[in-house]
């Protein structure tokens, strides 16, 4: 769960996915409404992986709520979250992972690095949270 899910949370989605195939059911989502983000499809595709057709939703746009833990990406995200607890039984964390786009006025190439460390980051905390030691990196 992230600020507006266009990014760093259609990342980690997309990321899980590949990691958990169809053992796990995911979802991402955002605290508000969002467009998507066409510099998280070049990340994605440079590590063979892709959004598909991934059209931001907010958590309220989720049919389940049905989760055993919701990752926060954002503190907004987080605070939303720890709302949600109040009326559903949630694990909740907080995995503070830099915004890509508070890198502004950069080359092409420097705002695709912010990306790259933010996917990075991301799968690092993904594989050390699920264990995913045996598993080759995406």
């Amino acid at each position: 769960m992230c600020g507006q899910n266009v990014i760093r949370s259609v990342v980690a989605e997309a990321l899980a996915r590949h990691y958990f195939g169809r053992s796990l059911y995911v979802a991402s989502a955002g605290v508000r409404p969002g467009e998507n983000d066409p510099f998280v499809a070049a990340v994605l595709d440079e590590i063979g992986l892709s959004a598909g057709k991934h059209r931001p939703h907010t958590i309220d746009d989720l049919e389940d709520l049905n989760f055993d833990l919701i990752v926060t990406l954002a503190p907004e995200a987080h605070h939303a979250a720890l709302d949600l607890t109040a009326r559903y039984p949630v694990e909740v964390e907080y995995w503070p992972v830099m915004d890509p786009t508070m890198f502004e006025g950069g080359s092409r190439e420097q705002t695709m690095e912010a990306y790259r460390a933010m996917r990075d980051t991301l799968d690092d905390r993904i594989r050390d949270r699920f264990r995913f030691a045996s598993k080759a990196r995406v």
